[in-house]
């Protein structure tokens, strides 16, 4: 899906811009909501795309599918309730995300449906439902540091969670590395992403 192609890079960046920025800022203002002042203190509740790239993380994503952005910083000590704190700052990335590519999704239906939708408005949309259902998909692999492994660890006994991530945390960048290059990733993720794909156009058919 994510082809290494020069001439689709005017509406790939933008798009992968949105997604990180928006996945990041949505972990961000979570733990600010649960109580945790910290992403706000190092100047991560913003939609500033900037404050959140990592440059080598990006480019990555746009070359191989796999990437990363610069992670948001929180202390689960300030959170009201430490265990939902975490579960839903966890969950706020990956779940803004479904709800950017639905909104893509909604308004091609849209500009469609009255005749005003051109290629360029079309490919950028596009992209921004690709790369926002992908990386949502791929946070919730449960493979530290991504969101999924945090959430596994609050679901976990903690005598079990401290031994997975001890067992895997040290390796974890490794082994994302190898489900990538391997296609085991794209396995994982494009059953998923096309159900959802599926899905949310199937509604906005029968809506329009």
């Amino acid at each position: 899906m994510l082809d290494f192609d020069f001439s689709s890079m005017l509406y790939r960046i933008p798009a992968l811009l949105i997604a990180i920025t928006i996945h990041e800022y949505a972990h961000a203002q979570t733990a600010e909501a649960m109580g945790d002042p910290t992403p706000r203190f190092m100047g991560r509740l913003t939609f500033n795309p900037l404050a959140h790239l990592d440059p080598i993380g990006a480019l990555m994503l746009i070359v191989a599918g796999f990437g990363w952005a610069k992670p948001v910083g929180i202390n689960p000590n300030n959170f009201r309730n430490r265990r939902e704190g975490i579960l839903k700052v966890s969950f706020a990335g990956p779940a803004a995300n479904l709800f950017l590519c639905f909104l893509a999704a909604l308004i091609v239906a849209l500009m469609t449906k009255f005749g005003v939708m051109t290629k360029g408005v079309y490919s950028f949309l596009l992209w921004t439902q690709l790369y926002n259902v992908w990386f949502a998909f791929f946070n919730l692999i449960p493979i530290p540091p991504l969101d999924g492994s945090k959430i596994l660890g609050e679901l976990l006994p903690p005598r079990t969670a401290y031994q997975y991530e001890n067992m895997v945390g040290q390796y974890g960048f490794y082994i994302l590395l190898a489900l990538v290059f391997t296609g085991i990733v794209g396995v994982i993720i494009r059953p998923l992403a096309s159900i959802y794909m599926t899905l949310v156009n199937s509604i906005f058919g029968i809506v329009f």
